[in-house]
Protein backbone atom coordinates (compact mmCIF):
# COMPACT_ATOMS: atom_id res chain seq x y z
CA UNK A 1 0.00 0.00 0.00
CA UNK A 2 2.63 2.31 1.07
CA UNK A 3 4.44 1.61 -2.77
CA UNK A 4 1.16 2.62 -4.22
CA UNK A 5 0.32 5.38 -2.38
CA UNK A 6 4.40 7.43 -3.36
CA UNK A 7 4.61 9.82 -5.55
CA UNK A 8 7.09 8.59 -7.89
CA UNK A 9 6.05 4.92 -7.87
CA UNK A 10 3.20 3.65 -10.40
CA UNK A 11 2.46 -0.09 -9.84
CA UNK A 12 0.88 -1.49 -13.02
CA UNK A 13 -0.24 -5.23 -12.31
CA UNK A 14 -0.60 -7.10 -15.58
CA UNK A 15 1.51 -9.84 -17.79
CA UNK A 16 4.62 -8.61 -19.63
CA UNK A 17 5.23 -10.98 -21.49
CA UNK A 18 8.67 -8.53 -23.17
CA UNK A 19 10.67 -5.05 -23.00
CA UNK A 20 10.17 -2.76 -25.73
CA UNK A 21 13.47 -2.71 -27.70
CA UNK A 22 15.53 0.09 -26.58
CA UNK A 23 13.76 0.88 -23.15
CA UNK A 24 15.83 0.69 -20.12
CA UNK A 25 14.28 -1.57 -17.75
CA UNK A 26 15.38 -3.69 -14.27
CA UNK A 27 14.09 -7.33 -15.16
CA UNK A 28 14.00 -9.22 -11.83
CA UNK A 29 10.68 -11.89 -12.32
CA UNK A 30 12.27 -14.42 -10.07
CA UNK A 31 12.74 -18.09 -10.37
CA UNK A 32 9.27 -18.96 -11.31
CA UNK A 33 9.54 -16.52 -14.44
CA UNK A 34 6.00 -16.31 -16.60
CA UNK A 35 6.29 -18.52 -19.70
CA UNK A 36 5.47 -15.80 -22.36
CA UNK A 37 8.86 -13.48 -20.78
CA UNK A 38 10.99 -16.61 -20.61
CA UNK A 39 10.28 -17.61 -24.13
CA UNK A 40 10.95 -14.11 -24.80
CA UNK A 41 14.51 -14.15 -22.65
CA UNK A 42 15.24 -17.14 -24.51
CA UNK A 43 14.90 -15.40 -28.05
CA UNK A 44 16.87 -12.76 -26.61
CA UNK A 45 19.97 -14.48 -25.18
CA UNK A 46 19.71 -18.09 -26.78
CA UNK A 47 18.00 -20.86 -25.37
CA UNK A 48 21.26 -21.92 -23.80
CA UNK A 49 21.80 -19.02 -21.66
CA UNK A 50 18.16 -19.34 -19.68
CA UNK A 51 17.62 -22.04 -17.66
CA UNK A 52 14.17 -23.45 -15.98
CA UNK A 53 16.07 -26.06 -13.41
CA UNK A 54 18.31 -26.39 -10.38
CA UNK A 55 20.08 -29.27 -10.22
CA UNK A 56 23.64 -28.44 -8.39
CA UNK A 57 25.98 -30.45 -6.35
CA UNK A 58 26.73 -29.34 -2.47
CA UNK A 59 29.72 -27.40 -2.70
CA UNK A 60 32.53 -27.35 0.00
CA UNK A 61 35.34 -25.10 1.17
CA UNK A 62 39.21 -26.11 0.49
CA UNK A 63 39.76 -25.11 3.84
CA UNK A 64 37.54 -27.57 5.46
CA UNK A 65 39.19 -30.68 3.63
CA UNK A 66 41.65 -33.73 5.21
CA UNK A 67 44.54 -33.39 2.40
CA UNK A 68 46.15 -36.44 4.55
CA UNK A 69 43.11 -38.33 2.71
CA UNK A 70 42.71 -36.26 -0.43
CA UNK A 71 44.95 -35.82 -3.97
CA UNK A 72 45.51 -33.74 -6.41
CA UNK A 73 45.45 -35.38 -10.21
CA UNK A 74 43.31 -35.14 -13.57
CA UNK A 75 42.45 -38.48 -15.16
CA UNK A 76 45.19 -40.11 -16.96
CA UNK A 77 47.67 -37.15 -16.09
CA UNK A 78 46.24 -34.86 -18.96
CA UNK A 79 46.82 -31.32 -18.34
CA UNK A 80 46.68 -29.96 -14.62
CA UNK A 81 45.62 -31.02 -11.69
CA UNK A 82 42.69 -29.43 -11.43
CA UNK A 83 40.55 -31.92 -9.40
CA UNK A 84 40.85 -33.15 -5.93
CA UNK A 85 40.20 -36.80 -5.66
CA UNK A 86 38.85 -38.33 -2.19
CA UNK A 87 40.01 -42.19 -2.95
CA UNK A 88 37.64 -44.74 -1.49
CA UNK A 89 38.48 -48.78 -0.79
CA UNK A 90 35.99 -50.99 -1.31
CA UNK A 91 34.70 -51.22 2.48
CA UNK A 92 34.27 -47.78 2.85
CA UNK A 93 32.47 -47.59 -0.47
CA UNK A 94 30.36 -49.96 0.35
CA UNK A 95 29.33 -47.83 3.71
CA UNK A 96 28.63 -44.72 2.01
CA UNK A 97 26.38 -46.75 -0.49
CA UNK A 98 24.67 -48.33 2.11
CA UNK A 99 24.30 -45.30 4.12
CA UNK A 100 23.56 -43.07 0.68
CA UNK A 101 20.22 -45.75 -0.63
CA UNK A 102 18.91 -45.30 3.14
CA UNK A 103 19.33 -41.26 3.16
CA UNK A 104 16.46 -39.43 3.91
CA UNK A 105 14.95 -37.12 1.11
CA UNK A 106 13.05 -34.49 0.16
CA UNK A 107 9.40 -34.75 -1.35
CA UNK A 108 9.56 -33.86 -4.96
CA UNK A 109 7.00 -31.67 -6.26
CA UNK A 110 8.04 -31.89 -10.00
CA UNK A 111 5.72 -32.76 -12.70
CA UNK A 112 6.38 -35.88 -14.62
CA UNK A 113 7.48 -33.25 -17.78
CA UNK A 114 10.25 -31.58 -15.17
CA UNK A 115 10.93 -35.39 -14.00
CA UNK A 116 12.06 -36.27 -17.59
CA UNK A 117 14.36 -33.09 -17.60
CA UNK A 118 16.15 -34.17 -15.04
CA UNK A 119 16.93 -37.40 -16.15
CA UNK A 120 20.33 -36.20 -18.04
CA UNK A 121 21.28 -35.26 -14.31
CA UNK A 122 19.80 -38.21 -12.47
CA UNK A 123 20.30 -37.79 -8.01
CA UNK A 124 23.37 -39.31 -6.78
CA UNK A 125 20.86 -41.40 -4.29
CA UNK A 126 18.84 -42.43 -7.61
CA UNK A 127 21.77 -43.56 -9.21
CA UNK A 128 22.97 -45.63 -6.16
CA UNK A 129 19.58 -47.46 -5.84
CA UNK A 130 19.87 -48.81 -9.13
CA UNK A 131 22.76 -51.07 -7.82
CA UNK A 132 25.63 -51.01 -5.83
CA UNK A 133 28.08 -50.97 -8.63
CA UNK A 134 26.52 -47.73 -10.54
CA UNK A 135 28.12 -45.29 -9.08
CA UNK A 136 31.47 -46.88 -9.46
CA UNK A 137 30.55 -47.35 -13.05
CA UNK A 138 29.24 -43.59 -13.43
CA UNK A 139 30.60 -40.36 -11.49
CA UNK A 140 32.42 -42.10 -9.25
CA UNK A 141 34.33 -44.03 -11.80
CA UNK A 142 37.98 -44.52 -11.23
CA UNK A 143 39.85 -45.04 -14.63
CA UNK A 144 42.60 -42.94 -15.23
CA UNK A 145 43.87 -42.02 -11.53
CA UNK A 146 46.79 -44.04 -9.12
CA UNK A 147 46.25 -43.18 -5.27
CA UNK A 148 49.69 -41.71 -4.84
CA UNK A 149 49.55 -43.17 -0.80
CA UNK A 150 48.88 -46.68 -2.13
CA UNK A 151 50.23 -47.07 -5.85
CA UNK A 152 47.30 -48.11 -7.42
CA UNK A 153 43.52 -47.49 -8.73
CA UNK A 154 41.08 -46.43 -6.39
CA UNK A 155 38.03 -48.69 -5.43
CA UNK A 156 36.01 -45.75 -6.43
CA UNK A 157 37.00 -42.20 -6.51
CA UNK A 158 34.72 -38.63 -5.82
CA UNK A 159 35.89 -35.92 -7.44
CA UNK A 160 36.01 -32.41 -6.59
CA UNK A 161 36.28 -29.49 -8.99
CA UNK A 162 37.45 -25.95 -8.37
CA UNK A 163 33.95 -23.47 -8.08
CA UNK A 164 35.90 -20.38 -8.23
CA UNK A 165 39.14 -19.03 -9.70
CA UNK A 166 40.56 -18.76 -5.96
CA UNK A 167 40.17 -22.39 -5.07
CA UNK A 168 38.61 -21.82 -2.01
CA UNK A 169 35.40 -23.59 -2.74
CA UNK A 170 35.10 -27.23 -4.70
CA UNK A 171 32.18 -28.44 -5.90
CA UNK A 172 31.17 -32.39 -5.70
CA UNK A 173 31.45 -33.25 -9.03
CA UNK A 174 28.11 -35.78 -10.27
CA UNK A 175 26.32 -35.16 -6.66
CA UNK A 176 23.60 -33.36 -7.52
CA UNK A 177 20.38 -35.00 -5.35
CA UNK A 178 17.12 -34.21 -3.30
CA UNK A 179 18.54 -35.74 0.02
CA UNK A 180 17.42 -33.36 2.45
CA UNK A 181 20.10 -31.00 4.04
CA UNK A 182 20.99 -33.05 7.02
CA UNK A 183 21.33 -36.13 5.19
CA UNK A 184 23.89 -34.44 2.86
CA UNK A 185 25.98 -33.48 5.70
CA UNK A 186 25.72 -36.82 7.15
CA UNK A 187 25.85 -38.97 4.20
CA UNK A 188 28.52 -36.75 2.42
CA UNK A 189 31.01 -36.48 5.53
CA UNK A 190 31.80 -40.80 5.06
CA UNK A 191 33.66 -39.60 1.97
CA UNK A 192 37.51 -39.98 2.51
CA UNK A 193 38.63 -36.49 3.10
CA UNK A 194 35.28 -34.75 3.97
CA UNK A 195 34.98 -35.77 7.45
CA UNK A 196 34.65 -32.26 8.80
CA UNK A 197 33.81 -30.58 5.12
CA UNK A 198 31.71 -27.05 5.62
CA UNK A 199 28.69 -26.91 3.00
CA UNK A 200 28.60 -23.41 1.99
CA UNK A 201 25.99 -24.66 -0.42
CA UNK A 202 23.67 -27.89 -0.16
CA UNK A 203 22.87 -30.07 -3.43
CA UNK A 204 19.31 -29.53 -4.60
CA UNK A 205 16.84 -29.70 -7.84
CA UNK A 206 13.97 -27.96 -8.32
CA UNK A 207 11.99 -25.41 -10.51
CA UNK A 208 14.30 -21.98 -10.85
CA UNK A 209 14.45 -19.68 -13.53
CA UNK A 210 17.97 -17.93 -13.88
CA UNK A 211 20.03 -16.59 -16.83
CA UNK A 212 23.65 -17.40 -17.51
CA UNK A 213 25.05 -13.94 -15.43
CA UNK A 214 29.11 -14.99 -16.96
CA UNK A 215 27.82 -14.67 -20.09
CA UNK A 216 25.64 -12.19 -20.22
CA UNK A 217 26.01 -9.21 -17.62
CA UNK A 218 28.99 -7.07 -16.50
CA UNK A 219 29.93 -6.61 -12.86
CA UNK A 220 26.94 -3.83 -12.76
CA UNK A 221 24.62 -6.28 -13.53
CA UNK A 222 23.78 -4.63 -17.19
CA UNK A 223 23.50 -7.07 -20.18
CA UNK A 224 26.26 -6.95 -22.33
CA UNK A 225 23.86 -6.77 -25.77
CA UNK A 226 22.32 -4.11 -26.92
CA UNK A 227 20.08 -1.64 -24.93
CA UNK A 228 20.33 -0.79 -21.20
CA UNK A 229 18.54 -3.69 -19.43
CA UNK A 230 19.68 -4.74 -15.97
CA UNK A 231 18.82 -8.06 -13.91
CA UNK A 232 18.91 -8.78 -10.64
CA UNK A 233 17.01 -11.32 -7.60
CA UNK A 234 16.54 -14.55 -8.39
CA UNK A 235 17.13 -14.33 -12.18
CA UNK A 236 20.47 -13.53 -12.36
CA UNK A 237 21.67 -16.82 -10.04
CA UNK A 238 21.71 -15.55 -6.30
CA UNK A 239 19.84 -17.49 -3.73
CA UNK A 240 18.04 -15.75 -0.61
CA UNK A 241 16.12 -13.08 0.41
CA UNK A 242 19.00 -10.54 1.14
CA UNK A 243 21.09 -11.07 -1.75
CA UNK A 244 18.15 -10.55 -4.09
CA UNK A 245 17.43 -7.35 -2.06
CA UNK A 246 21.35 -6.48 -2.62
CA UNK A 247 21.18 -7.36 -6.44
CA UNK A 248 17.81 -5.14 -6.79
CA UNK A 249 19.08 -2.63 -4.73
CA UNK A 250 22.48 -2.66 -6.93
CA UNK A 251 20.60 -2.66 -10.33
CA UNK A 252 18.40 0.23 -9.27
CA UNK A 253 20.84 2.60 -8.54
CA UNK A 254 22.94 1.63 -11.82
CA UNK A 255 20.23 2.67 -14.06
CA UNK A 256 19.62 5.55 -12.37
CA UNK A 257 23.33 6.46 -13.12
CA UNK A 258 23.26 5.00 -16.70
CA UNK A 259 20.10 7.37 -17.47
CA UNK A 260 22.35 10.25 -15.31
CA UNK A 261 25.64 9.28 -17.88
CA UNK A 262 27.61 8.19 -14.80
CA UNK A 263 29.84 5.23 -14.42
CA UNK A 264 28.16 2.36 -12.62
CA UNK A 265 28.63 1.41 -9.06
CA UNK A 266 30.97 -1.70 -9.01
CA UNK A 267 31.48 -3.16 -5.38
CA UNK A 268 35.21 -4.05 -4.44
CA UNK A 269 35.57 -7.57 -3.94
CA UNK A 270 36.65 -7.51 -0.64
CA UNK A 271 32.43 -6.13 0.01
CA UNK A 272 29.90 -8.89 0.52
CA UNK A 273 28.06 -7.81 -2.42
CA UNK A 274 31.31 -7.15 -4.64
CA UNK A 275 32.40 -11.11 -3.57
CA UNK A 276 29.14 -12.03 -4.62
CA UNK A 277 28.73 -10.48 -7.98
CA UNK A 278 32.41 -11.06 -8.69
CA UNK A 279 31.64 -15.12 -8.62
CA UNK A 280 28.36 -14.78 -10.46
CA UNK A 281 30.13 -12.91 -13.56
CA UNK A 282 34.04 -14.51 -12.77
CA UNK A 283 32.41 -18.56 -13.15
CA UNK A 284 32.98 -20.31 -15.81
CA UNK A 285 29.94 -20.52 -18.29
CA UNK A 286 29.45 -23.81 -18.27
CA UNK A 287 29.26 -24.59 -14.96
CA UNK A 288 27.18 -21.69 -13.73
CA UNK A 289 24.64 -22.52 -11.19
CA UNK A 290 23.20 -20.08 -8.71
CA UNK A 291 25.14 -19.21 -5.48
CA UNK A 292 23.92 -17.53 -1.63
CA UNK A 293 26.58 -14.89 -0.47
CA UNK A 294 29.40 -17.59 2.35
CA UNK A 295 32.73 -16.73 3.77
CA UNK A 296 34.32 -18.57 0.66
CA UNK A 297 33.43 -16.42 -2.12
CA UNK A 298 35.71 -13.42 0.31
CA UNK A 299 39.61 -12.74 -1.12
CA UNK A 300 42.20 -14.44 1.16
CA UNK A 301 43.24 -12.73 4.26
CA UNK A 302 46.54 -10.84 4.06
CA UNK A 303 47.29 -12.33 7.45
CA UNK A 304 46.16 -15.95 7.97
CA UNK A 305 43.59 -16.41 10.83
CA UNK A 306 43.74 -20.50 11.94
CA UNK A 307 40.36 -20.03 13.96
CA UNK A 308 37.85 -19.67 11.97
CA UNK A 309 35.53 -17.30 14.25
CA UNK A 310 37.99 -14.70 14.46
CA UNK A 311 38.68 -15.39 10.53
CA UNK A 312 35.12 -14.56 9.69
CA UNK A 313 35.02 -11.55 12.27
CA UNK A 314 38.37 -10.03 10.50
CA UNK A 315 36.55 -11.12 6.77
CA UNK A 316 33.03 -8.87 8.04
CA UNK A 317 35.27 -6.22 9.53
CA UNK A 318 37.42 -5.78 6.27
CA UNK A 319 34.23 -6.03 4.40
CA UNK A 320 32.52 -3.36 7.00
CA UNK A 321 35.55 -1.10 6.21
CA UNK A 322 35.74 -1.43 2.47
CA UNK A 323 32.28 -0.71 1.82
CA UNK A 324 32.09 2.36 3.96
CA UNK A 325 35.21 3.93 2.10
CA UNK A 326 33.95 2.85 -1.55
CA UNK A 327 30.41 4.45 -0.71
CA UNK A 328 32.04 7.34 0.58
CA UNK A 329 34.48 7.51 -2.75
CA UNK A 330 31.49 7.44 -4.67
CA UNK A 331 29.32 10.15 -3.11
CA UNK A 332 26.54 7.40 -1.40
CA UNK A 333 27.42 8.48 1.79
CA UNK A 334 27.87 12.35 2.56
CA UNK A 335 27.78 13.14 6.24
Amino acid sequence: ARLEEHPRITVVRTEISAVPADQPAVVATGPLTSPSLAAWLQELFGEEYFSFFDAVAPIVTRESLDFTRIFAASRYDRGEAEYLNCPMNEEEYTRFWENLTAAEVHQSHLGEEDRRYFEGCMPVEVLAARGKDTLRFGPLKPVGLIDPATGRRPYAVVQLRPENREKTLYNMVGFQTNLRWGEQRRVFRLIPGLAEAEFVRYGVMHRNSFINTPQLLTASLQWKGGWPLFFAGQLIGVEGYVESIAAGLVAGKNIVRFLEGKAPLVFPRETAVGALFHHLISTEIRHFQPMSINFGLFPPLDVKIKDKLRKNRALAERALNTLENYLRKEGQITE
